[in-house]
């Protein structure tokens, strides 16, 4: 009887101080806790590379109105029909910004769209005018509500692109003085277009600035991933490389244009 009872504390105590076994991620009872995952609020939200601090803006700049677009918690993007864009490796952070339901708000568009937004916001209106490739202005009717801005934006998207973006835009002939608010283009059918969000500057003096896009089709704006240095993302420096490579398109320093 001593014997047994002997046995039976030992297992007893063998089995409390027994490791618990490691949990395997391919068990399929197992449900796996997402990590915590931080998000910006807002483009000027986002931090600049250590050793750097964002350019400042002043009162009413487009610089300013851009940082502070919101940003949505969800990174993914969504086409303008609700599904979801096939490559999701292209964002950084997506834009909280409608895109309607319509094919038309594709890459030049985002860019004429933001551009419109803050002109708009600060009642400028006559300042609100896109050229078509023919030469064709279209210009927002003073003192436009709402709906007839909304209206005006799809006749731009339907008429105007890359390619008249291209013309309508003033080169900018030295890279190193891009600024927010510029934008890279190469115009053509198709081509693309991106717009600098925001800049920042160390104190050596050298800049680095990020991008936002539309694509085709019609899609979520977003701020794009560096996919040449994941450790600056999303920022990109200016360096000796006559080429800006980015997820999606590839341009050259000259491509570089002005409102």
């Amino acid at each position: 009887m001593w014997n047994s009872l002997l046995i039976f504390f030992l297992l007893i105590l063998t089995g409390c101080s027994e490791v618990p076994p490691r949990h395997n991620p391919a068990d399929s009872n197992l449900v796996q806790v997402r990590d915590t995952v931080l998000y910006s609020a807002s483009i000027g939200a986002i931090a600049p590379p250590v050793g750097y601090k964002r350019i400042p803006g002043g009162a009413g700049s487009f610089i300013d109105w851009l940082r502070a677009i919101p940003l949505k918690k969800d990174k993914t993007v969504y086409l303008y029909n609700g599904s979801l864009k096939p490559n999701q490796q292209a964002q950084f952070a997506v834009v909280d910004i409608s895109t309607g339901t319509k094919d038309l708000q594709q890459c030049a568009d985002a860019v004429m769209r933001l551009r419109a937004e803050y002109l708009y916001a600060r009642e400028r209106y006559t300042d609100i005018a896109f050229m078509d490739f023919n030469g064709k202005w279209y210009k927002c009717p003073d003192a436009a509500n709402r709906k007839t801005f909304d209206a005006y934006l799809e006749k731009v998207f339907g008429w105007c692109g890359s390619a008249s973006l291209e013309k309508q835009l003033k080169p900018v002939t030295d890279f190193n003085n891009i600024a927010a608010g510029d934008v890279l283009v190469q115009g053509g059918f198709p081509g693309h277009a991106m717009l600098v969000v925001d800049m920042a500057v160390n104190e050596k003096g050298n800049k680095v600035f990020m991008l936002a896009q539309g694509y085709q089709p019609a899609q979520d704006m977003h701020i794009v991933n560096n996919p040449m240095n994941a450790a600056l993302s999303p920022w990109y420096e200016i360096n000796g490389s006559e080429k800006i490579v980015t997820p999606e398109w590839e341009f050259n320093k000259r491509q570089l244009r002005r409102w």
